[in-house]
């Protein structure tokens, strides 16, 4: 420990507070939260403190070079500070959850006078009631499915309701009351509505309940045709219910969190429970973390509920956490909602957290299982290709144009055989005026590794999307920077068919033919993996390029249409294809426009996406 730092924690303050672990570059490693800053940032830097504490949070303390408090007046506050802190810096050492959007939800807009349900990937503050998220695309659509065929709300995709000279199919095979053209009872409605949020919450035995007393009232009065519809209604909701698995006798909604972890893992899952039913299992898996398993919970408390739309009235744990009170009137003044953490030790929910605890023990050992796995590619792949190092980041570029327009290239990275996402980067070509993928890919290159960056560091591997003349090219610009040394290069060649080639070619420098991987397929298959994401990313890049500049000449190409409208037409339909699309009745609606110039756009549009 240097002096700069020992004179640091003589003078540190003992009120509560927020704590920040920073190295040599100023860059933030760790954030903390302590009752007692003085006493909490001595016990990282005590050397008999350090013998008890695990590996990684040794490398944290030597990384330390310095540290920052902020005093706040009380421990509730800290508690709120820490998790934005973490939110804005995202320390290396700290768990992070990413945004939900890339999970499914369901959204149902309660301020439309005809909510409807639609499919969405970020939650938004707007007044809408959403369910989720959910863990896969296949559970939310299979539970759509579900809705759609035995509640009649309005199918349409439309955020309002837009006025039909006649019903859609949905209408005429009776799964829609057809509010479009029909005048529907909005009370009638709104108790379709409040049956679909029921079975959302998972509370269809109240639902069933519900349904019945209507049946027997509707018999009672004669009406035999409504009683008939109400019962088909309870068979189909209770074949879902016999999907489903009781695990309380009473009905009441729950998360469960249970934490497993080892010296380079933390798994923490999360069993969500509704109305007695466990509809769901999540797993957040962390790297690098230095938390302890209950600092590692009140995290993921703060995180995952600031985001979540829904809190249940409890939240069951693996393990007793000092903050629980903390966290329930913070959960009570940001969301309005009172709800309990609880850790309980007999009973069903102590079986309930059992069962998690099992569930995340496995995926624990299912992780460290990928992750020898990967390992063992990587180690085989150095082996077997000759490469400087051990390939833990590699980096993948590959170009995408069509006849020279609108040319782009893509770079994805792998880190420890995994997509690195955040540090996927997207390059417009700039000095190449020409159709020349040899010239575009050395313009990139050069952009990417004339200089190193902390935030993106040299990869081990650099592979590049075609055979001996793009790699020649990489070849040259590694060269021309003078890191050939440092970066190991190979080109990845799709097979050629007609010379009765079975697999892709890898090259790479200074041998003639490509490397032979005999029985270790699976690392070509690894590479292909790689290849085939970064083609992915390009080309998607390319397509909203390219389709960026063929609205843009449609657009100038009409009259009265100009930047106002052009903003307009994307932000209310989102994007080219869903104004293609629409109908001439919904473009006119828009302000400004008529059904003449809606005409000519869509068929402009048409004709573009023929070409």
């Amino acid at each position: 420990m240097s002096e700069h730092l020992k004179n640091k924690l003589k003078n540190a303050s003992s009120e509560p507070g927020v704590y920040l672990f920073k190295d040599k570059q100023n860059n933030i490693l760790y954030i903390g939260k302590a009752r007692n800053l003085k006493k909490r940032l001595a016990s990282y830097f005590k050397t008999s403190s350090l013998k008890g504490m695990g590996t990684k949070t040794g490398v944290l303390i030597n990384k330390i070079a310095e540290f920052d408090t902020i005093i706040t007046k009380t421990e509730k506050e800290a508690l709120i500070l820490e998790s934005t802190l973490i939110k804005k810096h995202k320390p290396i050492y700290n768990i992070y959850l990413r945004d939900d959007k890339q999970y499914p939800s369901l959204k149902l807009d309660i301020q439309n006078i005809y909510p409807h349900l639609s499919v969405v990937r970020k939650l938004k503050k707007d007044g809408a009631i959403y369910f989720g998220p959910y863990t896969s695309s296949n559970g939310v659509n299979q539970t759509l499915k579900i809705i759609n065929k035995t509640f009649k709300l309005r199918k349409c995709k439309t955020k309002e309701l837009k006025r039909r000279s006649r019903p859609c199919i949905n209408f005429q095979i009776g799964v829609c009351l057809g509010p479009c053209c029909n005048a529907v009872d909005i009370n009638a409605y709104n108790e379709i509505v409040a049956e679909v949020i029921l079975f959302l919450k998972g509370r269809t035995p109240e639902l069933i309940y519900s349904i019945k007393e209507h049946m027997y009232s509707a018999s009672d009065r004669q009406e035999y045709e409504l009683a008939s519809v109400l019962r088909d209604k309870i068979i189909a909701i209770e074949k879902t219910l016999e999907k489903q698995i009781a695990v309380t006798s009473d009905l009441n909604d729950r998360d469960v969190i249970a934490i497993a972890q080892l010296s380079v893992l933390s798994v923490i899952t999360l069993l969500v429970v509704r109305g007695g039913y466990l509809l769901g299992t999540r797993h957040f898996v962390f790297e690098q973390t230095i938390s302890a398993k209950p600092d590692l919970i009140r995290e993921f408390l703060n995180q995952y509920y600031e985001k979540n739309t829904f809190i249940p009235k409890e939240i069951l744990i693996s393990m007793p956490i000092q903050d629980a009170g903390l966290i329930e009137e913070w959960i009570l003044a940001k969301k309005d909602k009172k709800t309990k953490i609880i850790y309980p030790q007999r009973g069903e929910k102590a079986k309930l957290v059992l069962m998690a605890e099992a569930n995340a023990e496995n995926r624990l050992k299912e992780q460290l299982a990928s992750e020898k796995n990967r390992v063992d590619i990587l180690n085989r792949l150095q082996n077997k290709m000759n490469l400087k190092k051990l390939p833990v980041r590699i980096e993948c570029f590959d170009n995408s144009n069509i006849s020279s327009s609108d040319p782009v290239a893509g770079m994805v990275v792998f880190e420890k055989g995994k997509p690195l996402k955040k540090q996927y980067r997207k390059f417009t070509i700039k000095t190449v005026k020409y159709q020349d993928d040899y010239a575009y890919m050395e313009e990139v290159l050069k952009r990417r590794y004339v200089k190193e960056k902390v935030s993106e560091p040299y990869p081990d591997l650099l592979l590049i999307d075609g055979g001996k003349g793009q790699l020649n090219i990489g070849i040259k610009i590694l060269k021309e920077l003078k890191l050939y040394e440092k970066i190991s290069i190979a080109g990845i060649a799709k097979k050629d068919d007609q010379k009765g080639e079975k697999e892709d070619k890898i090259f790479i420098p200074e041998r003639l033919n490509p490397v032979n991987f005999g029985r270790e397929g699976d690392l070509i298959l690894f590479l292909q993996r790689i290849r085939n994401e970064a083609h992915r990313f390009a080309l998607a890049y390319h397509r909203k390029k390219r389709s960026s500049t063929v609205l843009r000449s449609i657009f100038d190409s009409i009259p009265g249409i100009g930047e106002k409208r052009k903003k307009l037409l994307l932000k209310h339909f989102g994007s080219i294809s869903t104004i293609r699309d629409a109908s001439i009745d919904e473009l006119s609606q828009l302000p400004g426009m008529n059904s003449n110039v809606a005409k000519v756009l869509k068929q402009r549009l048409i004709d573009a996406s023929n070409v």
